[in-house]
């Protein structure tokens, strides 16, 4: 079966690298489902859940604001988060969540201030998703 070559960065370190089946994005207009040979494109991704599966299995990342770049033998997802269920603290994803809506309902924002506050919402909300869907 023929795979991808993924690479997965963030500003702090590789996260992966290596062979992909199938990648699932969270694009700015909904999921991107990539397989080999994909035609290239360029697009922004959003907040949300990361679905790589490999030869060997399946990997769920919650990921942030960045770019995905796809080639027909190779994707790279450059993001500013990305976090394995193992890694996220679903406590304080939880409070950060309640934070972030409090401050959307109990306070004038600017618009930069609630761009930000959206964003840290929408992050929060990427953790809660992919550390609850393995623990069902």
């Amino acid at each position: 079966m023929p795979t991808l070559n993924l690479e997965i960065v963030t500003p702090e370190a590789r996260i992966f690298s290596g062979e992909a089946l199938m990648v699932t994005a969270p694009g700015v207009d909904g999921d991107l489902g990539i397989l080999p040979e994909h035609m290239p494109l360029m697009t922004q991704i959003h907040p949300g859940e990361l679905h790589v599966t490999t030869p060997s299995g399946d990997i769920f990342l919650a990921v942030g604001e960045g770019f995905l770049e796809v080639l027909p033998d190779r994707v790279s997802v450059m993001t500013d988060m990305a976090e394995s269920d193992s890694e996220i603290d679903e406590k304080a994803a939880e409070e950060a969540v309640e934070r972030a809506r409090k401050a959307m309902t109990e306070k004038t924002l600017s618009g930069e201030e609630l761009a930000t506050v959206q964003s840290s919402l929408l992050r929060s909300l990427a953790k809660l998703h992919v550390k609850r869907r393995t623990h069902r």
